[in-house]
C-alpha cells in the first residue's frame, strides 16, 4: 500500500482534467481501507472507482483514495435467482459480460456504461428502462465516522432517479465495498424503451437474448455517445427533469415536437437533451469545452479544457434552458 503525494488525477477521471490531490493511494481490501480512514482521518477524503461520473473543478486538498476491491461469488441460488456478489472495484461493463456468458440476466441493457461496480447503486445508473434497484439484493460498505460495515437492503439504499442514500444523507460518509445482485434464471426482457426492437430489427437477430439486447445497447450507445477513451467525458452530464402534467400540456401546445414521458405518479419526464438542443447548444465549442455533436446531454472536453470551463458551459446551459423553458435542469455529475 503505497500513499502518494501531489498526484495527476488526469488519468483517475474519464472528462480528463488535469488536477493534482494532495494525497493518493489504492485499497485492495477492507483492511487497507480502515488503515487509511484512520491515519487521514482529519483531512477530506475522496474514494475513486472509475472517476465516469464526476468533473474536477479544483485540485483536491485531501486523500483520494482508489478502491481496487475485487472479485465475483455466486452467493446462492434457487428456482428463480443467482445472487452474486461483487467487488465495488470490478469495472461494470467487464461484469456486464461476465452474467451474459453465464446467461445470468437482468443488466444486458445496462451494457457498456463506463464506471465500476460500487458506483452503481450509488448512482441508481439506468438506461433503457433498467435500473440498478431492479436486481439490487444488498451492499456492504464502510461507514468511516462509525468505523464499521453495514449491510444495506434495496429500502435502506432509499434510491431515487439516479439517486440514493449515499448521494445524500451518507454523502462522503459511507464507503461502498461490494455489491450482491439478484440476477434471473429465467429470462424477463425488455426492449419496449428507446430504439432496442429498431435496433434489433435492423442487426437481422432471429432470437430475443440477453446476449442480443446488449449488443443492441452497445450499437446503440457507441453511435450516439463519445468513447471517453477519445473524448473526455462523463456521459449524461445532466438528468432527465420531471415536471407537472399540466405545465407539459401547456409547454406541449406551444411546442408540439416536445417528448414527454409519464411517470407513475403522473408527472411527466422531459427529455434533458431536447431540451438543450432546442437552445442550441448541440454541436456547441468554446475552446476545449464543448457539447457533443450527436447527443447534446453530454458535455465533452476536446482536450485541454479545464473542469471549471466544462462548469462554466453546463451554467450557461442550465440559465438558458430556464429562460426558455422555465425548468431548471439539475447535474448528473458529481461537482468536485
Amino acid at each position: 500500500m503505497q500513499i502518494q503525494q501531489n498526484i495527476s488525477l488526469k488519468q483517475f477521471n474519464t472528462f480528463g482534467i488535469d488536477v493534482n490531490a494532495r494525497y493518493f493511494s489504492a485499497f485492495k481490501n477492507e483492511d487497507e481501507l480502515r488503515e487509511l480512514t484512520s491515519a487521514y482521518a482529519q483531512m477530506p477524503i475522496l474514494v475513486l472507482g472509475g472517476g465516469s461520473n464526476l468533473l474536477f473543478t479544483k485540485d483536491y486538498e485531501g486523500i483520494v483514495l482508489k478502491n481496487e476491491m475485487k472479485g465475483i461469488t455466486l452467493v446462492k441460488e434457487d428456482a428463480h435467482y443467482v445472487y452474486v456478489k461483487v467487488g465495488a472495484g470490478e469495472n461494470w461493463h467487464q461484469f456486464v459480460q461476465y452474467c451474459l456468458q453465464r446467461n445470468w440476466q437482468g443488466v444486458e441493457n445496462l451494457s457498456l456504461i463506463p464506471g465500476n461496480v460500487g458506483a452503481s447503486p450509488m448512482q441508481n445508473i439506468g438506461a433503457y428502462g433498467v435500473e440498478i434497484k431492479d436486481v439490487f439484493e444488498e451492499l456492504e460498505a464502510y461507514l468511516i465516522n462509525d468505523n464499521c460495515v453495514r449491510v444495506f437492503s434495496v429500502n435502506d439504499c432509499a434510491f431515487g432517479y439516479r439517486e440514493s442514500i449515499f448521494k445524500t444523507k451518507l454523502k462522503g460518509q459511507a464507503i461502498i465495498l461490494n455489491v450482491t445482485f439478484r440476477l434471473n434464471k429465467i429470462p424477463k426482457y425488455n426492449v419496449s424503451y428507446g430504439a432496442i426492437e429498431e435496433e434489433l430489427s435492423q442487426m437481422g437477430a432471429k432470437e430475443l437474448t440477453a446476449k442480443s439486447i446488449s449488443l443492441a445497447v452497445m450499437n446503440i450507445r457507441s453511435s450516439r455517445l463519445p468513447n471517453p477513451l477519445r473524448l473526455g467525458n462523463a456521459g449524461s452530464f445532466f438528468k432527465n427533469p420531471s415536471i407537472p402534467f399540466e405545465k407539459y400540456d401547456e409547454l406541449k401546445k406551444l411546442n408540439p415536437s416536445m417528448p414527454g414521458y409519464k411517470n407513475e405518479n403522473g408527472s411527466v419526464k422531459l427529455a434533458a437533451g431536447w431540451l438543450i438542443e432546442q437552445c442550441g447548444w448541440k454541436g456547441f465549442r468554446k475552446g476545449d469545452a464543448g457539447c457533443y455533436a450527436q447527443q447534446a446531454l453530454v458535455l465533452v472536453n476536446y482536450g485541454s479544457a479545464s473542469g471549471k470551463e466544462i462548469y462554466d458551459l453546463s451554467e450557461e446551459i442550465v440559465q438558458s434552458v430556464f429562460k426558455k423553458y422555465s425548468i431548471l435542469l439539475e447535474r448528473e455529475v458529481n461537482i468536485m
